[in-house]
């Protein structure tokens, strides 16, 4: 496992809607680690993640992939991601089966082992099933299934674990242990405790607004 610096964010600052969240964010992640996001509702865990997605561009400050300037190749960036959010990416008229395969084909994965994830998710009874008729744990089980057939190098995952049994957040942090063994990395906003190896927290709590000192 490499100990390279993958993804660097520098003095990083964050509006939305009008609204200045963060500022002067600075962070690292290297290659087969893990980046807990921490802090309170507001803080900003959700935007950046879709700042490093590539969503919409930091108000100030910049992202750099291996030393690279992420601004110079955005498209090539994309494909080092995949963003696992709130929403999650079941399309209701697919079924379970078809979802993963729809999945495998975007990841350009040559030979994609959609059984495996199926059995390794607890998908197999379902497979058939529409996403339409899933409850809200078998869809968060099939929307983060598809990180078992991603090339990603990098995950973005936001709030993971929320409507999964213990089981399933057993599998969610093996899979993620063998992203990282296999040099990926991740950046998870969660207010659980993960078992995972090789992580780092960051708190966004001292660079929101709330906690800056008023101008002079």
């Amino acid at each position: 496992m490499g100990a390279s610096v993958n993804l660097t964010g520098k003095d990083l600052t964050c509006v939305r809607g009008g609204r200045l969240v963060f500022q002067s964010l600075s962070f690292q992640v290297a290659a087969g680690s893990v980046l807990v996001l921490r802090g309170p509702n507001g803080s900003g865990k959700s935007s950046l993640l879709r700042l490093v997605a590539g969503f919409q561009p930091p108000a100030e400050g910049a992202f750099l992939w291996d030393d690279r300037p992420v601004a110079e190749d955005r498209d090539g960036h994309r494909t080092r991601i995949t963003y696992a959010g709130h929403l999650d990416a079941v399309k209701p008229a697919l079924s379970v089966t078809e979802s993963l395969q729809f999945w495998a084909r975007l990841g350009s994965k040559g030979d994609p082992p959609v059984a495996d994830a199926l059995d390794r998710w607890g998908l197999g009874a379902i497979a058939d099933l529409p996403g339409a008729y899933l409850s809200a744990g078998q869809r968060k089980r099939l929307n983060l299934a598809r990180l078992s057939l991603s090339t990603s190098r990098l995950w973005l995952l936001d709030e993971p674990t929320v409507s999964l049994d213990d089981s399933a957040v057993d599998t969610l942090m093996g899979v993620i242990s063998d992203h990282q063994a296999d040099g990926g990395s991740a950046i998870i906003a969660t207010h659980t405790d993960l078992a995972l190896k090789a992580t780092d927290t960051l708190s966004l709590e001292p660079y929101t607004v709330s906690q800056m000192e008023p101008p002079s």
